[in-house]
Formats: structure tokens, C-alpha cells, sequence
């Protein structure tokens, strides 16, 4: 949109349009689709998505929509969204659409005509508006991205949505970083404005930060339960909430959080931060004595699931359990270099992987330690790598173009396979390059 910001609205939906026809072609565009939105398509082609057909899935039922909404964190970031949103969507007319992270709207509110032309495109109340399932758009791609985007008029893969404009921001948990749903605003496209995008993602961070306010209130909460409990205990202890956040801690180091498996239960268990502990349930969290000193030995297997876009999945099996944590972009870019140099990476090399900066040690380390509060000693230094004790796997997509997308980071970059030849062929036939069948990376057995 940069090259585009000194023509007017309808001129800009031209040259899109233009852009967009060349490129789904297959021939030379007057100007390059921006990366973004080029990825996106790709990843369309690939799909199988047509251009031509304008696909809905069915609604949910009203019934699944109302569980959704309760069950959604997003319920209690609304006001902060609709303070910041909707008295400026009204008048721009546009509409404010929350999405839950599987791409379902579950609120849309704004301009009354501008909801009416939303019904019209069949973005209504719990569609689905999943990338591979209606194109390119402001829910569904940011979803994969887990960055803010504009799609505007042409931009769009599906032809049927060309003249509409749309821009969405990731809302993620404070709490694991995963991520929760999408907030976009949307309208014709001649209500479209370059700030929207600054504007949007501005609105989403509030909402993260008073989520974030929200858990820290919870902690407080649960560290006033827990204080007479771990008072009248000896030895390593700590009281912490379901999602491992420490609310106090006893006989030991502070620890900010601890990686728990997806259904944690009464019991001993294994956990890579403490070792062997003694789960007990408490009102709002667990309470966790720890029986000894942590030690990765009862690691089997360190799972890294990348198989599809917007999947970042981190799984560890032991003999006492296993556990699972969606992963942040960045810390998913750096386990997966981990896996892929096993005898280990210095700080600086890490540095000049992901930034293209091997001075830039200082955010490495950081990450680094951030890491390590939940996979403990499974995660070595001196180089940094992953224990050698543990079998290694990482799933790798499909097709190698579609490896976290998003990332920039250069060695993700050269990991990338795009064959132009067969994508250009793909194009123009209007179908999917072949896909790599590799999907396993490491240096471990099993991988």
C-alpha cells in the first residue's frame, strides 16, 4: 500500500485489481503484491481455495455462539475494545468484528447499512472466516500471521470481496501467549484509511494489557489463599494458578512460572522446572511440593509441531505425563533452530539467525531464559541447545513455503523451498504446487 498512498481510493482498487488478476495468472503485475498478502495467496493456490467461488461454511447455531462468548477471554477485554473502536468505526462507517482464534465471529457491531452489506459477504455472527476458507481477509490471515494486516479491495483472493476493506490486530492471553481471537474493523472499501491499521492494533494491545491486569488481580487473589498454607509447610513449595503462573513461593528461588501439563490431576508427577512433585488441588490453582532436585531424565520426547500455518505447538512426553503450550512466534523460531543444530548455537549465532545481527545477544538471552521457565533442563547452555537426553521431533508442514509464516528471521527464510517455477505454473493452472512430503526435521533419533 506504500506505492499506493498518493492515489485515491478508486484508482488504488484498480492497480490492485490489476495486480491481483496478473499475478493469479501467472504474468508479469504492474507492481508486486506486498509480501504479505503474495504469501497469502500462495498459500490459497495451495489450499485449493478458488478465487471464483465465493465459499461459506455454515453458521454456528446461536446456542454455540453464546457458549463461545462465554467461554472466551475476549468477553472481558469488550468494553476496553468498544471504548476504543466503535465511536469511530460508527462515523468512518465501519464495523467492529471480534473472531475467536479458530476465525468464528462471535460479536460484529458498528454502522447498521455497513452490517447489512457484511451480511451480503456473509460476515455474520458465527461464521467462519478462516483464511483457507474464504481467502485472504482481515480475520482469517492475521490468524496465520499473528501480526496486524490491511487487506484492501483486490487484495482480497476471492474476487466476490473486492470491494471491501478490512483490518485486523491478534488479541493474545497475556497468560501463555497464545493466541485468542481477532479483532478487525472492516468497510467499503472507500472508507479505507492507511492509520486503520496503527488504530486497530493500538485498540488490541489495550485489550491484551487489561486482560493482563485481570490475571495479575487473580494472582493477588490466589497468593492470599495460598500465604496460611505454605506457612504451615517445610521444604520446596509453591502455589501457582492453572495456568502455572506462581502466585508465592516457599524454601526456594522465586519462580515466575511453571510449564504443567494440558490436564494436570492430583498426584505425583514430573515437571521440567521442579522434577518430581507432589500435586494437590487448591481453590483457583495447584499447590506443588517439590520431592526433589530438578533433573531432565524422565524426558522421552520433545515434540515441535509446525505442520500447519499458524500452529506452534510444543509437546513433552516423560514416564510421568507429557504437557503441551502454544508457542510464541519468536520462541518457536528458536527451538526450531535448536532442533536444527543440535550440538548447540552461542548467543551470537542465534543472533545472526534470527535477526541478521550478531550483536543483538542481549534479546537472545532474554528469549532464551524466557524458554527455559517451562522446558527447565531440557533446555542446556554453553552452546544452547536441547538435551541430548531427550528424542527430538519437529513436524514440519507440508510444503516448505508454509514454515511459520510470518517469521523474518533469515534462517527460517532459507528453510523456505518456494520452486518459482512450479508456482508460477500453479498460478496460472490455478491449482497447488507439489507439495514436500518431509515433514520431520532434528538430529535426534525419531526425528
Amino acid at each position: 500500500m506504500t506505492r499506493l498512498a498518493a492515489l485515491d481510493t478508486a484508482q488504488a482498487a484498480r492497480v490492485l485489481h490489476e495486480v491481483r488478476e496478473a499475478t493469479l495468472a501467472g504474468q508479469r503485475a504492474p507492481i508486486a503484491p506486498r509480501p504479505v498478502i503474495e504469501q497469502s495467496w500462495g498459500r490459497m493456490l495451495r489450499n485449493g481455495v478458488d478465487p471464483d467461488h465465493d465459499f461459506r461454511s455454515g453458521l454456528l447455531p446461536r446456542d454455540e455462539v453464546r457458549r463461545r462468548r462465554e467461554e472466551s477471554p475476549l468477553r472481558h477485554a469488550l468494553p476496553v475494545l468498544r471504548q476504543g473502536l466503535l465511536s469511530v468505526a460508527d462515523v468512518a462507517q465501519h464495523i467492529m468484528v471480534v473472531a475467536d482464534a479458530e476465525g468464528r465471529v462471535l460479536w460484529r457491531e458498528g454502522s447498521r447499512p455497513v452490517l447489512r452489506k457484511a451480511d451480503g459477504l456473509g460476515l455474520q455472527l458465527g461464521a467462519d472466516w478462516r483464511e483457507d476458507v474464504v481467502g485472504t481477509n482481515g480475520v482469517g490471515t492475521v490468524a496465520v500471521v499473528r501480526r496486524p494486516v490491511q487487506v484492501f479491495a483486490g487484495e482480497h483472493f476471492v474476487r466476490s470481496h473486492a470491494s471491501w476493506t478490512c483490518t485486523g490486530a491478534p488479541v493474545t492471553d497475556p497468560r501463555d501467549g497464545r493466541l485468542i481471537g481477532v479483532v478487525d474493523v472492516s468497510g467499503p472499501l472507500a472508507t479505507m484509511h492507511p492509520a486503520t491499521l496503527a488504530w486497530v492494533d493500538s485498540v488490541a494491545k489495550l485489550a491484551e494489557a487489561r486482560l493482563r491486569e485481570l490475571h495479575l488481580a487473580s494472582l493477588e487473589r490466589l497468593r492470599a489463599t495460598a500465604a496460611p498454607v505454605l506457612a504451615r509447610l517445610g521444604g520446596r513449595a509453591l502455589v501457582v494458578d492453572r495456568d502455572g503462573w506462581a502466585a508465592a513461593v516457599t524454601g526456594m528461588p522465586y519462580v515466575r512460572r511453571v510449564g504443567l501439563p494440558k490436564s494436570l490431576v492430583p498426584g505425583r508427577r514430573w515437571l521440567p522446572a521442579l522434577g518430581a512433585c507432589a500435586v494437590e488441588p487448591l481453590a483457583g490453582g495447584w499447590l506443588l511440593r517439590a520431592e526433589g532436585e530438578p533433573s531432565a531424565s524422565g524426558a522421552a520426547r520433545i515434540v515441535l509441531d509446525l505442520t500447519r500455518p499458524g500452529r506452534r505447538v510444543l509437546t513433552v512426553e516423560t514416564s510421568a505425563g507429557s504437557w503441551s503450550r502454544e508457542l510464541s512466534p519468536r520462541h518457536a523460531e528458536l527451538l526450531f533452530l535448536l532442533a536444527e543444530h543440535p550440538s548447540g548455537r552461542g548467543a551470537a549465532s542465534l543472533a545472526r539467525d534470527l535477526f541478521g545481527d550478531p550483536s543483538r545477544t542481549v534479546t537472545v538471552r532474554a528469549e532464551i531464559s524466557r524458554v527455559r521457565r517451562y522446558l527447565g533442563e531440557l533446555l542446556l547452555h554453553r552452546p544452547y541447545r536441547l538435551s541430548g537426553d531427550a528424542e527430538i521431533a519437529v513436524l514440519l508442514p507440508e510444503d516448505p513455503r508454509d514454515l511459520l509464516p510470518g517469521s523474518s528471521a533469515p534462517a527460517v527464510a532459507d528453510r523456505r523451498v518456494a520452486p518459482a517455477t512450479a508456482d508460477r505454473r500453479a498460478v496460472a493452472d490455478g491449482r497447488a504446487a507439489p507439495a514436500d512430503d518431509r515433514r520431520t526435521a532434528g538430529g535426534r533419533p525419531g526425528a
